[in-house]
């Protein structure tokens, strides 16, 4: 088993090393360009939701864990900012927290159709978690 752990400021522009880093953490299981940008994605709206949504406009830090067992990729984003008051409406696709802002509604459905599996906890006033586990296909040639 492979671990990585990164921690960063709640700020847009670590979005980007979120997206990179865990790419990078991808390679060893050499996916498909296809899988790499499905995962990226996933990582990508995962983050965002954890910058736009948990600290309301504080400052706050985004933790990720990942691991890699066997042909499987799972990546944990955690926030320790507001939580989630209903995640099952907030897994609703179109359904935003902030709809005064231009939010699509779209980052939980977009993560579930990306990855194999998605999983969300949260606890108010602590923050939420975000667990997403994709297996990575090889072809043998």
């Amino acid at each position: 088993m492979n671990r990585m752990e990164l921690k960063f400021s709640a700020k847009s522009v670590n979005e980007r090393l979120a997206r990179t880093v865990c790419a990078a953490f991808l390679l060893e299981l050499d996916p498909t360009v296809d899988e790499m940008s499905e995962v990226k994605t996933a990582i990508s709206e995962a983050v965002t939701n954890s910058i736009i949504h948990a600290y309301n406009g504080e400052s706050g830090v985004v933790e990720i864990k990942a691991e890699i067992e066997g042909d499987t990729v799972t990546y944990t984003v955690r926030d320790f900012g507001c939580g989630i008051d209903d995640i099952a409406k907030a897994r609703e696709p179109l359904y935003t927290g902030k709809p005064d802002s231009e939010r699509s509604g779209m980052g939980f459905a977009i993560m579930e159709a990306f990855m194999d599996k998605l999983e969300v906890e949260s606890v108010k006033g602590e923050g939420t978690a975000v667990r997403m586990i994709k297996r990575i296909t090889r072809d043998e040639q």
